[in-house]
């Protein structure tokens, strides 16, 4: 699918030249000329970049760059804005409005078309992480276990999850659920530097659901270290109560109260060291499935397939 770029300019021979050096390059080109307009097109069906003139009649380029940042439709499309060469203010107001990058005018069209693909770039970037760990997500993941599969090189796939995150998420609230989810990030983040592979990978699939892609020689000590790191730090998110009785007790919707063990950690490994993995899907599958055998045992665990 063709990128979309917003050409929005008060001068037609700009529009024309823009638009049709954007297409030559395999981008899909919409263009208004002016800011109204920009904003409605915008709006309607938020492109994947803008690239924004800031001296208009009516409507000034920042004036719509604010505007769009305040609507939720489009506070996330990246905006390059084109800027006289002697308005340095406009340039930084601009950059304090959210834009994501400049150009001046006159610009020279390799700059120009280079500034729209890093810009392009970066935004894909982000989009592929999760928001609230800073870990590659699910695109990045699936990329990650294509790549390494295609490669056919030695490797084992980590599925890991919390136990009683729900519990501990409907007693505590969302906002200390987040801080345990941002902690296992950096548990498994501080495993894989301490494991001995220098190529591990961690991922964030969402929720309490992570994934790491180690080399099999140095998978196990990885889990070691998750499940000791998780252990050793997971009771501060506790009330000092909850943590020296060792649960929390939850009341249900039929208002009967139950009582969960202190949250821990399971993962799961799948490894193509005594069997061929085809897939990321073989993969992810087998890996999920060892998690549910690590989940049967009582704390934080791990299970490695070790079937021919």
């Amino acid at each position: 699918m063709k990128e979309r770029v917003l050409v929005v300019d008060d001068d037609p021979d700009i529009i024309q030249f823009v638009r049709m050096n954007l297409e030559l390059e395999g981008f899909e080109a919409e263009t208004a000329d002016n800011g109204r307009v920009a904003l409605e097109l915008a709006k309607l069906r938020p492109p994947d970049l803008i690239l924004l003139d800031v001296m208009m009649p009516e409507m000034d380029g920042l004036t719509v760059l604010r505007r769009l940042r305040n609507s939720p439709a489009t506070a996330n499309v990246p905006v390059i804005i084109l800027t006289a060469k002697a308005l340095a203010e406009d340039r930084v107001k601009g950059l304090d409005l959210g834009a994501d990058d400049y150009i001046t005018k006159p610009f020279d069209l390799e700059e120009l078309l280079a500034r729209v693909r890093t810009v392009l770039r970066r935004a894909q970037q982000m989009r592929d992480l999760s928001p609230l760990t800073g870990l590659p997500g699910n695109f990045r993941i699936a990329r990650e276990l294509e790549r390494r599969v295609a490669d056919a090189g030695s490797m084992a796939v980590v599925h890991a999850d919390l136990d009683n995150f729900k519990s501990f998420n409907d007693h505590y609230g969302f906002m200390r659920g987040d801080s345990v989810i941002k902690y296992t990030a950096s548990v498994l983040l501080e495993a894989a530097s301490e494991c001995g592979d220098p190529d591990a990978f961690v991922g964030h699939v969402g929720g309490d659901d992570f994934v790491a892609v180690v080399n099999p020689d140095h998978v196990e000590e990885f889990c070691k270290a998750t499940v000791r790191t998780f252990d050793d730090g997971v009771l501060d998110f506790y009330d000092t109560a909850d943590a020296l009785q060792g649960f929390i007790e939850v009341t249900d919707r039929r208002g009967e109260r139950h009582a969960f063990p202190i949250s821990s950690i399971s993962l799961g490994v799948a490894t193509n060291l005594r069997r061929k993995i085809t897939s990321e899907w073989e993969a992810s599958a087998v890996a999920s499935e060892m998690k549910e055998y690590a989940k049967r045992q009582p704390g934080s665990s791990y299970q490695i397939d070790r079937r021919a």
